[in-house]
């Protein structure tokens, strides 16, 4: 029942992340083409008899996909897919209600209350949460102390934290490489400006020379905006993982302590008050 419930809830968060994903893509293209419609209809009524007619203005959003090109445009793309799954992921697997599913922790609580240890230790090993492998090791060790269990459910810790740890550094990685990408498309535009202006013999075209000076921003716009969401994440992501190992070594070590008492205390208690029965002899025939 506990599994249930926790994959529809992992199936709602998949959909709600999704939905965000959706609107902020929308939300971008909307936002990316640019509003000049009523100015450049004001501007031709204010022009009226003029017959000369001011050139269109390109579309930001056109600029910004024809200036990233078939190079920097499929690198950029390729990254930011890689961005947007990791931090799906990485949004998905730490939760609190993931890493410390209530429903395991009450289920594993009456588990232990009612002596039913090995019930306990396979409820726990079928379980895939952070909390349920933590215990897993922990009560692999319990039957040779309880510091003992503490110390492996403390390494137990400390290993699932490293596994997490390798996604979010691929954050940091990301952050890393986008201005990068950027400084690196800076600097072909700015070759191909200076190109523009050393040619001899010839009056450097002013339109040309902007249009690469134009494509090397792009470039560099993009690389930052890449950046910034992946540190932003990266730092994000860092804490939670911390905060989560403290609670699931805290929430660990009471129920090792617990299931630890429950096993050394008695099956029943002896109570010298109340008197024993005698054996009731058979009857002679």
């Amino acid at each position: 029942m506990a599994a249930f419930a926790g994959s529809q809830e992992r199936t709602g968060a998949r959909q709600a992340v999704a939905f965000v994903l959706m609107v902020l893509v929308l939300g971008l293209l909307s936002f990316a083409q640019p509003a000049h419609a009523q100015d450049e209809s004001s501007a031709a009524a204010d022009q009226g008899d003029k017959s000369e007619v001011a050139p269109p203005q390109p579309k930001l959003f056109t600029h910004i996909i024809r200036s990233a090109g078939p190079v920097f445009g499929l690198i950029l793309l390729a990254v930011s897919m890689a961005l947007v799954a990791l931090i799906v992921l990485l949004a998905m697997d730490l939760r609190p209600t993931v890493a410390i599913p209530p429903q395991f922790v009450q289920a594993f609580t009456d588990t232990v209350n009612k002596r039913k240890f090995r019930e306990a230790y396979d409820l726990a090993r079928q379980d895939d949460s952070f909390l349920a492998r933590v215990l897993t090791a922990g009560m692999g060790r319990l039957q040779y102390g309880i510091e003992d269990a503490r110390e492996t459910a403390f390494h137990a810790v400390e290993s699932v934290k490293a596994n997490k740890d390798q996604l979010i550094t691929y954050l940091a990685t990301i952050g890393t490489l986008g201005p990068m990408i950027g400084l690196v498309g800076t600097v072909y535009g700015m070759i191909l400006a200076f190109m523009e202006l050393g040619q001899q013999g010839k009056t450097p075209n002013p339109a040309k020379l902007a249009d690469a000076i134009s494509h090397a921003l792009v470039i560099t716009l993009l690389g930052i905006a890449l950046a910034v969401p992946a540190i932003f994440c990266h730092a994000f992501f860092r804490n939670r993982l911390v905060r989560m190992g403290m609670d699931t070594a805290n929430v660990a070590d009471d129920l090792l302590t617990q299931m630890y008492h429950n096993s050394r205390r008695p099956a029943a208690a002896f109570d010298p008050n109340v008197p024993v029965a005698a054996p009731v002899k058979p009857a002679e025939g």
